[in-house]
């Protein structure tokens, strides 16, 4: 039997704070996070195809739905309750990979070069590039099951309209999106998929963390549940307004159809799907999909950070 010493902390338990374990804690608050607000990724997907010219082949733009309440409500209709939940495997498979890279990545270039000053802050620069940084590479690994996603969640629209199905499945859209593009192919779409994640991660990780240290240095807040909520409902809105515009280019990008090549044929790059979306609709089409982005984010982000705290908290692992 082992007895502390009066005045000595006994160290935390091996595992605590290795960087696998809080590997598997991250991807376990974010499958818990995607489960509960993927409903609005797919409303939000839908609304940002919605005027998109070409998709029905006769170059006329077709809009089914107007607003979040009706998409959402029509899916339901017309395709069936389940469906809100299509493409939530490629999903979750993403955070899999994503959230677990960008979490213990930030963690450990935060805790190794940022520099800390004595009420417990740091330089918002150095938050700033190492959220950009570490989201950037996350999203890179992840963007094949992210491609995945997006066309999964597309299907339900398809069949609907009257369009033969491409995919059935998330294991047969991987091997057909190899089979046609190879290696390469798997990676469609995956720079404005990098851009947005990067500018994501910057409003989500990058402001938790800063706003989360402010709270406590400054206004004396306590690590608690309530200074996880505010600070977690501060990143979601953050990083819905910085990364809707490149979410916007990202769905269309991986949404279009590809020649023998794998090259897109509405797009040539993220750079002209910007464009060709301002000059045929507005800049506010960049927008499109804002609220249910917003509204996802913000319930994930405060889904993701409480559980992921608590989680941590519960097992012995130092707080975030």
């Amino acid at each position: 039997m082992v007895v502390a010493q009066r005045g000595v902390i006994p160290p935390p338990k091996h595992y605590a704070d290795s960087a696998w374990f809080k590997y598997i804690l991250s991807c376990c608050a974010a499958t818990t996070a995607e489960m509960v607000t993927y409903p609005l990724d797919l409303t939000k997907t839908r609304l940002q195809i919605q005027g998109e010219k070409g998709l029905n082949g006769n170059g006329v733009a077709t809009v089914p739905y107007r607003g979040l309440a009706r998409t959402g409500v029509g899916i339901v209709q017309e395709e069936g309750l389940l469906k809100l939940w299509q493409g939530v495997t490629p999903a979750v498979y993403r955070h899999l990979i994503y959230s677990g890279t960008r979490m213990v990545l930030y963690e450990k270039v935060r805790d190794h070069l940022f520099t800390t000053r004595p009420d417990g802050t740091r330089p918002v620069w150095q938050a700033i590039v190492g959220g950009i940084l570490v989201g950037g590479i996350a999203q890179f690994l992840a963007s094949p099951a992210d491609l995945i996603k997006v066309q999964m969640q597309m299907e339900g629209r398809r069949r609907f309209e009257g369009k033969p199905p491409r995919i059935h499945s998330a294991s047969e859209a991987f091997v057909k999106i190899y089979a046609a593009g190879g290696l390469r192919g798997l990676w469609k779409g995956c720079m404005p998929n990098v851009y947005r994640s990067a500018f994501v991660n910057l409003g989500d990780l990058t402001t938790y963390d800063s706003v989360k240290r402010y709270f406590m240095g400054s206004w004396g807040l306590s690590d608690s549940y309530w200074t996880h909520a505010l600070s977690s409902a501060c990143s979601g809105l953050i990083g819905a307004s910085l990364g809707t515009p490149l979410d916007v280019v990202k769905t269309r990008v991986m949404n279009q159809p590809t020649d023998v090549r794998a090259r897109g044929l509405l797009y040539k790059n993220s750079l002209d799907c910007l464009m060709k979306t301002v000059r045929n609709e507005g800049f506010w089409a960049l927008y499109k999909g804002f609220v249910p982005c917003w509204l996802r984010m913000g319930p994930w982000s405060l889904t993701f950070w409480l559980t992921y705290e608590q989680i941590r908290n519960a097992c012995g692992t130092s707080a975030f």
